[in-house]
């Protein structure tokens, strides 16, 4: 018996979103492009004023804050010392709702 399978990468490739492009405002706020075409505002500065933890807020340093990078599609600070769910950014939900 011999069995063939074909993989397509419509399901990879179509359904991931990913970073292309950001442009720091200022104040902690971020323009950021998708692959999608789609460019969205996200506010970081509440997230990071309602952080307890000082590895998160150490970011509202805005020289730090500002020094993000683009790598693999994500938006991340500091080699992955902070970085959000690309999803959440897309939908601008970076705090989780209680």
């Amino acid at each position: 018996m011999n069995i063939t399978v074909e993989y397509t990468d419509d399901n990879v490739t179509t359904n991931e979103i990913s970073v292309t492009n950001a442009k720091y405002v200022g104040d902690y706020v971020i323009r950021i492009y998708f692959n999608t075409n789609e460019g969205k505002i996200v506010d970081f500065k509440p997230f990071l004023q309602q952080s307890i933890h000082p590895s998160i807020k150490k970011y509202l340093n805005e020289n730090m804050f500002s020094k993000y990078k683009i790598q693999n599609g994500n938006l991340n600070w500091n080699d992955y010392d902070l970085i959000f769910p690309v999803h959440d950014l897309y939908e601008n939900q970076i705090m989780k709702k209680k």
